[in-house]
């Protein structure tokens, strides 16, 4: 009789939680870290740079933005953008860019070569990136082959540059070929724990004998963070920057995972969602007073908060001393999948407000929602409940917060996983 009984009853699926994806996860400046500056990459510096200015589009103008990836070959991608004002103006362009881009491995972005058209400065673009993970040792160029105007300076000639990475050193220069002179620009970082220092070089006053002796050239931060770069993490990262030895830098990034509940009568035993909210500051003030004529520019600061709802809609906010800016973007998750974008500056100065639109087809990235063990709401978990989370549609494992707790992204695709801690 029992068995009988069993057959009309079915046992309903335990409570999960529902884990969307980011939008923009990892971020595209992400894919050529390795040509870029240590320095520049982290103390929080990339994660404040998308809070500050991704989806935030200039007023009175607009931005759009293709990126497709052909089926047959997924080693390959193509990123088109068109930007201009909203009402043309004489002497305001239209600016239309295109990058075609091949890299070696689907899942390594660190070795690749991409052609960048253009009809600004420069016309047409090459640049090659190689990495190898077991050596550290990677190298990298930037060549302009065409361009509209002459070439005057020796960085219009190209730009090379050598690098060695690990999970806690990073050192690396990159030198003008076609010119003698000191490097370019130099940088040294190194983690301990979870401090992250560094100290760089760039040569922004060149005068006769060696430049390096001059600390206008040189920065110098120090971070303190703690977390992963996966979307799953809570972090948390606070940066002081002395810059050009001019200028102080204090900042802090802070990554935010919360769970609310929902109710989904599409799907049984749906009971919460994840949510990613960020909370980002920066303050720049001179320390050379002495030297400062313009007191009005001495300090400045800017914050900015972002709340990603669901896998659908996004709300960001900043606020500044000259402006303040709210954006909002919807994206849906179709193949390819389309964002749209809209933003209001409000202008101190002048009183006014403005009004950006922004539109963004992707196919490069096939993110879809995800689902987690009762451990990821507030519940009380039962080993019950966990054994019925595990067995639960055969062949579907869901993710388990003690796995990305423990720092185990194995079983999570690749937008839900951390960046590589090559520094």
């Amino acid at each position: 009789m029992g068995n009988l009984l069993n057959l009309f009853y079915k046992e309903p699926p335990p409570p999960m939680v529902l884990v969307p994806p980011l939008f923009d996860f990892p971020p595209l400046a992400a894919r050529i870290r390795m040509m870029e500056s240590s320095y520049d990459m982290l103390f929080g510096k990339l994660a404040l740079k998308c809070l500050f200015e991704d989806y935030y589009e200039e007023a009175r103008h607009f931005s759009t933005r293709i990126m497709l990836k052909p089926m047959d070959d997924p080693n390959v991608d193509l990123i088109a953008t068109v930007n201009g004002p909203l009402n043309h103006k004489p002497d305001e362009n239209i600016v239309g860019n295109a990058l075609f881009r091949w890299q070696r491995d689907v899942d390594d972005p660190n070795t690749f070569m991409d052609l960048f058209v253009s009809n600004s400065e420069p016309v047409l673009r090459m640049r090659s990136c190689v990495y190898y993970p077991g050596s550290g040792f990677g190298a990298f160029g930037t060549f302009p082959l065409l361009t509209n105007k002459k070439r005057v300076n020796s960085e219009d000639y190209g730009v090379m540059g050598l690098r060695y990475g690990s999970e806690n050193l990073s050192v690396g220069a990159t030198l003008l070929p076609f010119a003698y002179k000191s490097p370019r620009t130099a940088w040294l970082v190194s983690r301990m724990g979870r401090l992250t220092a560094g100290v760089q070089y760039i040569p922004t006053i060149e005068k006769d004998g060696a430049d390096y002796k001059d600390l206008k050239n040189w920065s110098c931060a120090i971070g303190y963070g703690l977390g992963s770069s996966s979307p799953l993490s809570p972090s948390f990262n606070f940066c002081l920057e002395l810059a050009c030895s001019s200028q102080l830098i204090a900042s802090f990034y802070q990554h935010v995972v919360v769970q609310r509940r929902v109710k989904n009568p599409f799907e049984d035993g749906v009971v919460g969602i994840t949510n990613y909210i960020d909370f980002g500051f920066e303050l720049q003030t001179r320390v050379d007073k002495a030297e400062s004529a313009n007191t009005g520019q001495d300090s400045t600061f800017q914050i900015a908060a972002s709340w990603q709802a669901n896998k659908n809609f996004l709300f960001k906010g900043k606020v500044g001393p000259l402006s303040s800016s709210i954006a909002l973007a919807f994206k849906s998750w179709w193949k390819p999948s389309f964002t749209f974008g809209l933003s209001a500056v409000r202008d101190r100065r002048t009183a006014t407000t403005g009004f950006g639109f922004g539109l963004r087809v992707e196919d490069l990235r096939e993110a879809r929602y995800q689902r987690a063990d009762p451990n990821y709401v507030m519940l009380t978990p039962t080993k019950e409940h966990l054994a019925e989370g595990i067995l639960w549609k055969t062949g579907q494992r869901p993710m388990l917060q003690s796995d990305v707790d423990f720092g185990n992204f194995d079983g999570l695709p690749k937008e839900l996983r951390p960046i590589e801690k090559i520094l």
